[in-house]
């Protein structure tokens, strides 16, 4: 007897990212020389302030469950940071503590949609997008965003993906993969059109505080009243701060939808680690310089890289204002061959130029446009330097 196994988890893709950086790391065990433009954290470390809360909870026993939805002090200080950075007013009933942003966006989801429901998602989109949706019994509507844009979508674009299935929006600002940032008025202008045509946005910011050339987050939510009663404010600890490991993420939104996801969280996961969350009341209570100078260390990587790609041959893409990644156009490389090889998407482009020259590099495929590859600054400037000039080589 063959028992059936989820239909619902056939239809996941596999991670494109995790292959090749998999691939990477198994390189890199054996000794190989590697270059990973692959990294999706911060490569510094947690700041010790944070270190020594966490291991402060260890040693005074806060190491037991908390509320399902986060310790209401976690909350305080997050509605605090909220008033602070992005003029948002929220209580703690609005706010709820997941095990990372993903698993905020997962539970967001899951509050707001029906079987059938249709999300916007722009492309290149971040991996996990479609697939959360899907997850949640959702469509996914892939809005083909353009470069010459950068990468932004237009009311236009929104007007032609709207159906009577539309359901939300996902607004990524700054942008995970292509570092793209809103400003105010674009904001303005997707926030009227979702109140218009009755859709939720949710306002993915888990990269706010690595903004460059002066750019100034805006949070979509503070535009007016009735954006922020139909938006759901994604982020968390992990960038900022570098505590990817840490997971801790966190949503702010109206009670309704909030008292569904801290439900269904309670269920499914119960609350997210009490260690961490100690650590990140520590971390947004406590004024530092240290995030300031990551992203100004970002920065300074951004502009390297950014020089360096442009002088590729038949390489070019535009300079980020935000996150940490660049996408790469390579379009005119598909079709062609390199050292023997035909390169016909991008994903045998980053799986020759891994085993050729030891750089990995994330094909454009796994965010859905075929024409790029992704290129993270979340490493050290002599690497940026060696990489690029590793990839100059492979295609000369």
């Amino acid at each position: 007897m063959t028992l059936e196994l989820s239909k619902k988890l056939s239809t996941i893709s596999p991670s494109v990212t995790l292959a090749i950086t998999a691939k990477a790391n198994a390189m890199k065990a054996e000794g190989i020389d590697v270059i990973s433009f692959g990294a999706g954290e911060p490569d510094f470390n947690t700041p010790v302030f944070i270190q020594d809360a966490g291991i402060d909870a260890i040693k005074t026993g806060k190491t037991r469950y908390t509320p399902a939805s986060g310790l209401k002090t976690l909350k305080e200080a997050i509605c605090n940071k909220l008033k602070s950075d992005n003029d948002l007013e929220y209580t703690p009933s609005n706010i709820v503590v997941s095990n990372g942003a993903k698993h905020s966006i997962y539970n967001t989801l899951n509050a707001i949609l029906n079987e059938g429901d249709e999300v916007i998602v722009p492309v290149p989109y971040w991996v996990s997008y479609p697939e959360l949706v899907k997850l949640a019994g959702g469509e996914p509507k892939l809005v083909q965003v353009r470069e010459e844009d950068h990468f932004k979508y237009t009311i236009e674009l929104l007007n032609e993906a709207l159906t009577n299935k539309t359901k939300a929006i996902f607004v990524n600002s700054p942008n995970n993969p292509t570092g793209t940032a809103y400003s105010k008025e674009e904001l303005i202008l997707i926030g009227e059109w979702a109140v218009k045509n009755e859709v939720f946005i949710l306002s993915d910011e888990i990269y706010e505080k690595l903004v460059y050339d002066g750019t100034k987050h805006i949070s979509i939510a503070s535009l007016n009243k009735a954006i922020k009663e139909q938006t759901i404010v994604i982020n968390g600890m992990s960038k900022a701060y570098a505590m990817t490991g840490w997971r801790i993420g966190y949503t702010a939104a109206n009670e309704e939808i909030t008292k569904m996801m801290s439900n269904f969280q309670s269920h499914a996961t119960s609350n997210p680690c009490s260690i961490s969350q100690y650590a990140s009341i520590k971390a947004l209570n406590t004024e530092t310089d240290e995030i300031e100078k990551m992203r100004q260390s970002f920065e300074k990587r951004r502009n390297i890289m950014v020089d360096l790609i442009n002088e590729l041959p038949n390489v070019s893409c535009n300079k980020p204002l935000g996150a940490f990644y660049v996408m790469a156009n390579i379009s005119k490389w598909i079709g062609k061959e390199i050292n023997g090889i035909k390169i016909n998407s991008s994903v045998e482009f980053a799986s020759v130029l891994l085993n050729d020259k030891n750089v990995a590099v994330i094909p454009g495929a796994a965010f859905g446009d075929d024409r790029y590859i992704r290129l993270s600054y979340a490493i050290s400037e002599d690497a940026i330097r060696e990489g690029i000039d590793r990839i100059n080589t492979f295609l000369k």
